[in-house]
């Protein structure tokens, strides 16, 4: 196998594969942000993973987190100065399979951040290996005869646990997509709420978004497209699932 080296991305670029989804996801950000009147107001926290090279496509403060620690960090970075707008930009390995403790101590704890979990359903950056969103049967890098639920469990759903579980009282927790106008302007409107939660101090939120992943997929942006319509939604369904009070 080849190896191909990248050199690191530039502060206001980024080197995502053609069809990657974190491009749209930066922009709504970016919009939110200022339209919301934050854009000289904000610390991204950027998980390990995909989102490493994206990024830097945000002209924002940025603090580079250890894997899976984003959460964490972003809670110690709103401690020091809560008056900053914080949010953690994480990949579903990264926010899941390697900092679930990190993640679910977030919302437990209903500390007033922002996390945004990008969930391509694998390990994007590392080449394509299982994580704990992989569909059942699905074929990665470590999976290679498709995912068995029975040996490795069956997807995760962070979302609807936060939202859902005793013991948690989270502001906001949602899922939304990037693979249509519908979606975009739905998820656009999702970031926005979970933004506007922690503004108002009003705790925890969440934003999982669906997003294609062409390269580790071995699929064109057609066929991701008709992938996350078809059975990735109907694993992960869109929507609200803890709605602001």
């Amino acid at each position: 196998m080849e190896i191909v080296k990248k050199t690191p991305a530039k502060l206001g670029t980024h080197d995502l594969c053609p069809g990657c989804g974190h491009g749209i996801v930066i922009r709504l950000i970016e919009e939110v942000i200022e339209e919301l009147g934050q854009e000289n107001n904000q610390i991204v926290i950027a998980g390990v993973g995909c989102v490493c090279t994206a990024t830097p496509a945000m002209r924002f403060d940025r603090f580079q987190a250890a894997h899976g620690r984003a959460a964490a960090t972003a809670e110690g970075v709103k401690r020091v100065r809560p008056d900053v707008l914080v949010f953690a930009y994480q990949g579903d390995g990264d926010a899941y399979t390697i900092g679930i403790a990190e993640s679910l101590n977030a919302a437990y704890r209903n500390e007033n951040i922002t996390q945004f979990v990008i969930n391509n359903v694998n390990f994007g950056m590392t080449g394509g290996q299982m994580s704990w969103t992989t569909l059942p049967g699905q074929k990665t890098m470590t999976s290679v005869s498709g995912r068995n639920a029975e040996l490795t469990g069956l997807p995760f759903h962070f979302p609807e646990m936060v939202a859902g579980s005793k013991g948690f009282h989270v502001a906001y927790a949602a899922r939304g997509a990037v693979i249509d106008a519908k979606t975009i302007n739905q998820t656009k409107r999702m970031i926005r709420s979970a933004l506007e939660a922690q503004l108002n101090g009003e705790g925890f939120s969440v934003v999982e978004i669906l997003s294609p992943c062409p390269t580790n997929w071995h699929m064109s942006p057609k066929q991701c497209r008709e992938q996350i319509t078809g059975p990735i939604i109907a694993e992960y369904p869109l929507g609200e699932f803890k709605t602001r009070d």
